[in-house]
């Protein structure tokens, strides 16, 4: 089952405790400014304590968990093209793009709306 599908779904209306733990899957990527890689592993941790639990939760917890994967990978290649001086500019775009699409996809998941974040690698399935 998709996002959009358990949404859809009149049976599957998430609760607000489901909602907010979908809003605190996606704010959890915020760890970053705490811990290294806590932009995955604040997911990460949602992600696998709330999965078994709340369909809601988990589908809203893998898109953050896979959305944080590929700004990583954008990170390194920001990192790699700091030898042309353009990584600079990348990087700081990168930044403000990660920072409002994660309060995007917070907003969104607190209203009990479905949200893919876009330009995103899913490799968590």
């Amino acid at each position: 089952m998709n996002l959009a599908d358990s949404i859809t779904d009149p049976a599957a209306v998430p609760t607000q405790d489901e909602r907010t733990w979908g809003m605190v899957a996606h704010l959890a990527a915020l760890a970053f400014f705490i811990l290294p890689f806590g932009n995955i592993l604040g997911p990460l941790v949602v992600w696998l304590a709330k999965r078994e639990h709340s369909t809601f939760v988990a589908l809203h917890a893998k898109e953050a968990l896979n959305f944080n994967i590929t700004i990583l990978m954008g990170a390194l290649v920001c990192g790699l093209l700091l030898v042309f001086s353009i990584g600079i500019l990348f990087g700081a775009v990168l930044f403000v793009f990660w920072l409002v699409m994660i309060i995007i996809a917070a907003l969104k998941a607190n209203e009990g709306a479905a949200y893919r974040y876009p330009f995103t690698v899913r490799l968590v399935k």
